[in-house]
């Protein structure tokens, strides 16, 4: 996959709105689990390597906190857009990640310039993929549900093989940031997600 091939279309960014949309409105209509009605709390985003016309609404991210007294849990769905708390917008970083694979410096710097990403944090993505997404709740069970088996000494360019396979980009790049919802919840909680990496969101 090359560069000029990536959907950066206002279509697909506000595609994946539409679906952030659903998302959240499954967990409000879920409920807290005190028994409590969930009102919209959403909080700010500052999405990197989109588009200059992004969607208004990448600029925060859905989330609800429950209305009753004592308790105030904040619930959080799941997103197609974002990957856990990294700053840069979720199809970016797998792109990006996986076009980095390789040994051509021409290559990264015509990555870093296009997206605005420094070579610094894509290296830190590669360590992400290699290192602490193997090791995730999600990943050691999702990983077996994969045709092709996606080689995890290979990610995330091995998941981009298992999941582009219609010939339909934007279809199978949703299938694949569906995939990887759960990630969001193992990635922000887990210990295995370095503090630093927290701290920048990168």
């Amino acid at each position: 996959m090359i560069a000029r091939e990536l959907p950066c279309g206002r279509d697909f960014w506000s595609f994946l709105v539409s679906i952030d949309k659903d998302l959240a409105d499954c967990t409000r209509q879920e409920a807290c689990s005190c028994g409590g009605r969930l009102h919209s709390a959403n909080y700010p985003r500052a999405p990197r390597g989109g588009s200059d016309d992004l969607p208004e609404e990448y600029f925060h991210r859905f989330s609800f906190c429950c209305d009753r007294e004592g308790c105030r849990k904040r619930a959080t769905p799941p997103s197609v857009r974002f990957l856990g708390r990294k700053v840069y917008l979720g199809v970016v970083v797998i792109l990006i990640s996986a076009m980095r694979q390789g040994p051509s410096p021409r290559r990264v710097r015509e990555l870093s310039k296009l997206f605005g990403v420094d070579t610094a944090t894509i290296a830190r993505w590669q360590v992400f993929w290699r290192d602490h997404l193997p090791q995730t709740p999600f990943w050691k069970v999702a990983r077996g549900r994969l045709l092709p088996f996606a080689d995890t000494t290979a990610l995330p360019r091995s998941l981009l093989d298992a999941f582009l396979r219609t010939g339909d980009l934007v279809r199978d790049l949703v299938r694949l940031l569906r995939f990887l919802l759960p990630i969001n919840r193992d990635l922000v909680m887990s210990d295995d997600y370095p503090q630093n990496m927290r701290r920048r969101g990168v």
